[in-house]
């Protein structure tokens, strides 16, 4: 795989017969969702048609943010910077986490007004999260060259290593029980009396009585195969990283012109903080109603392009039988080519911004594909069409962060349990049952 080198997990060889419930997708919030369910003592089966945390999971920026998050996943971010601060004590294993602070700069007056507004979303949480006038920003950073007018700064909020963080909360679900089944595609689901019965998957069949369908940017086409029509487009986002570099800040920071996020081993993971593209497809127009508040609201920052991606997806087919190898099969992993031209322009906002980075030397680039809805907040419910069948994914960029509380959050709606948080604004039926549907802090 061209894309970052993930810590690999090797897959159970044997197939179960039967489980309670199969997870499908292996990134961060499957894997979540499957430890979730084994540490209550449900048998669990995670199928991944590639390799563990191999997509987004591994792709992303690497933040654990509260800070200028929608609203809506304020609680359930709440409860997952909870979970990361144990989560290598429960998983036996190293994710890197750490709780080092992100800052999220004021270009001008109205952005600080801006932010500070959001911050009252953080009211009652007892989280260290505050506005920074210019002259304490500079305080912070000495040696930084930056006309801002402030910043807002959660040092509560922290960072881990996304190619590290899904195949070390895998292997923990599977020293509990779970069946960890890589290169392992689902092609459907199966139905008894309208409720779930059990999967096939390329290696078989499995029985079941609950299937969590984790798929990330693969989970519209995947339910669209038996009627369930999930409004998800994607959105490609590019990344470097560099080499160690000594003197860079310990606080990840975004900007209009740059994100930036010190890594584990030293060197830095830098993005546009501002630009993502947008390949136009075939579900970009069945879709465009879904999206075109997003759309009138986020089209500063989407480069559309139309190319290539429009004809491989166009190529993919939309219903398969489960005697037939399915897309998935021959999709095994989203490796995107990256933009290094807006990476490249990163880095060099960057250099401006923080001298020291002029020693950076870029050691890897790759991109990634983020699993959007219309209102950029996640989908995490079961589905009332098919009872027993429950869908986590849409989480629009911020499911890295926000992974090990929505693994709970459904492994509660699935078991039944009282939910950590409220989970009505997360329901599927809201695209369908007259809900107005808002973005709020965008992708």
């Amino acid at each position: 795989m061209p894309g970052p080198y993930v810590v690999p997990v090797h897959g159970d060889a044997d197939l179960p017969k039967e489980v309670d419930v199969v997870v499908i997708g292996g990134g961060i919030i499957g894997t979540s969702t499957a430890l979730e369910l084994t540490e209550r003592g449900l048998r669990v089966a995670l199928c991944e048609k590639g390799g563990i945390g191999h997509e987004q999971s591994s792709r992303n920026w690497g933040w654990v943010r509260i800070s200028r998050r929608d609203p809506r996943e304020v609680p359930l971010m709440a409860e997952a910077l909870r979970l990361w601060s144990n989560l290598d004590q429960r998983t036996g294993r190293a994710t890197g986490y750490k709780r080092a602070g992100i800052m999220f700069t004021c270009a001008t007056d109205q952005e600080f007004v801006d932010h500070e507004r959001w911050n009252r979303n953080l009211e009652g949480y007892q989280l260290d999260s505050r506005m920074l006038n210019a002259t304490e920003f500079k305080a912070m950073f000495p040696n930084a060259n930056m006309a801002i007018k402030g910043a807002l700064y959660t040092a509560a909020d922290g960072r881990a290593e996304p190619q590290k963080a899904a195949p070390a909360v895998a292997e923990a679900a599977r020293d509990k029980g779970a069946a960890i089944l890589t290169e392992c595609a689902v092609r459907g689901i199966e139905t008894v009396g309208g409720k779930i019965s059990g999967v096939i998957t390329e290696r078989g069949p499995i029985a079941c009585s609950a299937v969590v369908l984790a798929g990330g940017a693969w989970s519209s086409l995947f339910s669209g195969n038996f009627g369930i029509d999930l409004p998800q487009l994607k959105v490609m986002n590019s990344v470097l990283r560099t080499k160690p570099l000594e003197g860079g800040p310990e606080q990840a920071l975004w900007s209009n012109g740059f994100a930036v996020r010190k890594r584990q081993d030293g060197g830095y993971t830098i993005a546009s903080g501002h630009e993502n593209v947008v390949d136009i497809v075939p579900k970009s127009f069945r879709y465009a109603r879904d999206f075109m508040p997003a759309l009138s609201k986020e089209w500063r920052s989407l480069k559309f392009r139309l190319g290539g991606r429009f004809f491989d997806e166009a190529r993919i087919p939309n219903r398969w039988a489960m005697d037939e190898a399915s897309p998935f099969e021959y999709n095994r992993v989203l490796d995107p080519k990256p933009a290094t031209k807006l990476s490249d322009l990163a880095l060099a906002n960057l250099k401006k911004a923080f001298p020291v980075f002029e020693k950076a030397e870029i050691a890897q680039r790759w991109a990634g594909y983020i699993d959007v809805t219309p209102d950029a907040v996640p989908v995490i419910s079961a589905i009332d069409q098919i009872p027993g069948f429950h869908i986590a994914t849409g989480f629009s960029g911020h499911g890295f962060g926000i992974g090990p509380a929505a693994g709970r959050l459904m492994a509660d709606i699935v078991t039944g349990k009282p939910p950590i948080v409220d989970p009505k604004d997360f329901r599927f039926s809201r695209f369908s049952d007259g809900s107005k549907i808002e973005l709020i802090s965008g992708f």
